[in-house]
């Protein structure tokens, strides 16, 4: 029987629950599974920790835009640049910028 890569995941995180690239693995594994907000609320999680885990706030606001919540995912890519600009991590930062740039005003006529 096969195990698959969810299961794998979980068991590892069973332990070792503060492995944050595990719960990351994990949050990535919920949304290709269709369990975006499971997903979303691992990345905000790892977002909101001390120190943040970058690459949570960019999937995080991939997830989101995909979803068409553009005012959400525009936070959390505010966050994440400012967050990866303090941490020194300039391509994560340029990353997300990008990705704001692209989301322009997207969803903004839907909310008027």
């Amino acid at each position: 029987m096969t195990t698959s890569r969810r299961a794998r995941i979980e068991e590892m995180l069973a332990a070792d629950p503060g492995d944050v690239f595990l719960r990351y693995s994990l949050a990535l594994e919920l949304e290709g599974a269709g369990e975006t907000d499971a997903g979303i609320a691992i990345l905000a999680a790892l977002a909101a920790e001390a120190p943040p885990y970058v690459p949570a706030f960019h999937m995080a606001g991939r997830h989101l835009a995909a979803r068409g919540r553009f005012d959400e995912a525009r936070c959390f890519l505010r966050d994440g640049i400012e967050e990866a600009r303090r941490q020194g991590q300039e391509h994560a930062a340029g990353e997300m910028a990008g990705l704001l740039m692209d989301l322009g005003s997207a969803g903004e006529q839907e909310n008027r």
